[in-house]
């Protein structure tokens, strides 16, 4: 007799639409990109891949801001 799988049928989310900006690149092949979807959600994400992270235009903006005051100039020495 046959078995019946009985786990219900799950997919995978659909990917947000997002409208990626042109690539910032060092001076290798390391290019970190910027992106948006249709609800205002912020991404980022590197060049040749799919993956991102995601949050608000809030966080991203306070990101910037942090960056900008030196908050990860540690990571470059």
């Amino acid at each position: 007799m046959p078995t019946m799988n009985t786990a219900p049928e799950t997919s995978a989310p659909t990917p947000p639409a997002i409208s990626w900006e042109e690539g910032f690149c060092s001076e290798g092949a390391n290019c970190f990109r910027f992106g948006r979807d249709a609800d205002g959600r912020a991404y980022i994400g590197t060049t040749g891949s799919e993956e991102f992270v995601t949050d608000s235009i809030e966080a991203l903006r306070a990101l910037v801001s942090a960056v900008k005051a030196g908050a990860a100039d540690h990571l470059l020495a």
